[in-house]
């Protein structure tokens, strides 16, 4: 997982939007579309990761709030509008059909996950493969599934370049990546490559240096990442 941390004002600037109000965004970008999700006690939708650390299944969402009508909660989670159109519900279901029919690849998903109010975390891109019409013992509910892609290079914007967080400046990326080769420095590896803070940022390893940043391999930055407690 990439994990890094955005403020909400930054993740709008990086998805190049105002505000990003709706938890599922179908093709927000020409390439992906994008979910917020939240693992959070007060959450509205039950997402969660699965122990395997891959995937995620990702609850749709509910019908708006109307007068006279039963509360949201209630009602079953809609694919079509009262006019007949596609939900964002519906359009996430219909890519995994035309997914299953092999019409078409699987969709690519950015996911973000709330981590406290106005932070986020980036887990990623993940490939959108499969849904589940479900009784949540109330209603029924869409779910969907989502695993993480092995490719993750899909963003066509730069990165934001802020000091202070873990997200790295452009020109300390220029440097590691010259001086590292372009390469895993454990494995050689020239595919999937990240850049990893050798002391993590949650102990204080700085972003603005590049002293503390190296080139890995999504293999060994998983591996990294698992003996981290």
């Amino acid at each position: 997982m990439i994990d890094e941390v955005f403020l909400y004002r930054q993740m709008c600037d990086l998805e190049g939007h105002q505000a990003l109000q709706r938890g599922m965004n179908f093709r927000m970008n020409p390439r992906y579309s994008v979910v917020l999700m939240s693992q959070r006690s007060n959450a509205p939708y039950q997402d969660r990761i699965l122990p395997d650390g891959m995937t995620i299944e990702y609850q749709g969402h509910d019908v708006q709030k109307a007068d006279g009508a039963p509360p949201p909660k209630e009602q079953d989670q809609p694919r079509l509008t009262a006019t007949g159109k596609l939900t964002q519900n519906g359009m996430f279901a219909d890519a995994v059909e035309r997914y299953r029919a092999q019409a078409a690849p699987p969709e690519v998903v950015k996911v973000y996950e709330k981590l406290l109010n106005g932070v986020w975390s980036l887990k990623g891109y993940f490939d959108l493969i499969a849904y589940r019409y479900e009784s949540d013992g109330v209603r029924n509910v869409f779910v969907f599934e989502l695993r993480v892609r092995d490719e993750q290079d899909i963003d066509i914007s730069a990165p934001l370049e802020i000091r202070h967080t873990r997200l790295i400046p452009s020109e300390i990326k220029k440097e590691v990546w010259k001086r590292d080769g372009g390469k895993c420095v454990l494995c050689g590896a020239t595919q999937n490559l990240h850049f990893d803070h050798d002391l993590p940022f949650s102990r204080g390893g700085a972003s603005i240096t590049a002293v503390n940043i190296r080139l890995l391999c999504a293999k060994h930055n998983l591996a990294k990442s698992d003996k981290i407690e």
